[in-house]
């Protein structure tokens, strides 16, 4: 198993995304046959609403660094637990995203756009650079 510092998390709702602020947070590969990934996520109760023991929900994180690319996964909330202020959200699922899914949906967003040639280009390579969040194409 690895473990990883989780740096973001997002819910996606369609093709929304509702930012969870996050007050800590890991992510653990499990390395098993199954590519199951932990997700753990310790926020403010405020959030208590958005995770019900059981539901499976597509969630985007950032990994290790802000800088990383957001990869998506198809999770179910596996527990939540209550403490005074805060919760721990306990996650658990699969990858769904890879780099080249992320390069696709950004340049999906630039020809929704009307883009085109140089121009195209230019703004595909800030993107990429950038990373702006983009909503997850639910391929599941």
């Amino acid at each position: 198993m690895k473990t990883f510092k989780l740096i973001s998390l997002q819910i996606v709702e369609g093709t929304d995304l509702k930012d969870i602020e996050l007050q800590d947070g890991l992510i653990i590969n499990k390395e098993d046959d199954l590519n199951t990934w932990l997700i753990e996520a310790y926020t403010k109760k405020s959030y208590l609403d958005c995770f019900k023991a059981g539901n499976e929900m597509i969630v985007q994180v950032v990994i290790s660094k802000k800088e990383n690319d957001p990869a998506s996964f198809l999770t179910k909330v596996h527990s939540v637990k209550e403490f005074e202020n805060n919760i721990s959200v306990l996650l658990e699922g699969t990858l769904k995203r890879t780099r080249n899914e992320y390069a696709e949906l950004v340049l999906g967003d630039l020809l929704k756009k009307g883009m085109t040639g140089e121009n195209l280009l230019i703004e595909f390579k800030e993107k990429m650079k950038s990373r702006p969040r983009l909503a997850v194409i639910n391929k599941v």
